[in-house]
């Protein structure tokens, strides 16, 4: 197969396995789904999923957790890791939204990631799933799966989603990129496959005998 015919039948395989893939991290609106990506970050969504509820009965809009105190706050994100950092960010994003943005979400990559803690990927997976605009964004997994099934030469999370931009159409990429998450967390995880064990890297590399090393971002 050359890259692109890979790329197309992986498109076209995860779509018959994830017609219509959920996000994983509950949230109510654009508010809640960035607090989450954002603690999301070196964390299992599923431990996410399992503090946001404490975390939004404490405040679930910008003027109410700007209001919130710090130490409360930590309190309740402490289990996703980064604690103290993770507060700060969503004490001060939510006094800036509140301040700067009427209280509401940005609709703007570049607004979102001029927010504390939000970074390149925050910020397109908010545009992707809460604004609908095509975005694809690259986290760990993506960033390994990309690799193995030689979508990508790995030098680093920028040039991974250059590269998959390019072999996908875009009105495939808000979908495809949690098509990816699930695929990899379900058949093609860190330690489950080498590159040589799924479906889909056997299928796309037959002949593929050695493990393959994933380049770190």
């Amino acid at each position: 197969m050359t890259k692109q015919e890979r790329a197309d039948y992986i498109r076209n395989r995860l779509g018959e396995l994830y017609p219509q893939p959920p996000i994983p991290l509950d949230h109510s609106d654009a508010f809640t789904l960035l607090v989450a990506v954002l603690l999301s970050a070196q964390c299992t969504d599923l431990r996410v999923n399992q503090v946001t509820p404490a975390l939004f009965k404490l405040g679930n809009t910008p003027a109410r957790l700007a209001a919130a105190p710090l130490e409360k706050i930590e309190a309740i994100v402490r289990p996703c890791g980064l604690g103290p950092q993770k507060a700060k960010a969503i004490k001060e994003l939510s006094r800036i939204l509140v301040e700067e943005h009427q209280g509401e979400v940005p609709a703007s990559l570049e607004a979102l990631e001029r927010l504390p803690g939000v970074g390149h990927k925050t910020a397109q997976v908010v545009m992707a799933q809460a604004f609908g605009v095509p975005s694809f964004p690259v986290d760990t997994h993506i960033h390994r799966l990309a690799q193995r099934w030689a979508l990508t030469d790995g030098k680093s999370v920028v040039q991974t989603e250059r590269d998959l931009k390019r072999l996908f159409p875009e009105d495939s990429w808000n979908k495809l990129h949690l098509q990816i998450i699930y695929y990899g967390r379900e058949h093609c995880p860190a330690r489950g496959c080498d590159g040589t064990v799924c479906e889909i890297c056997r299928t796309c590399f037959p002949k593929r005998k050695k493990p393959v090393e994933t380049r770190k971002s």
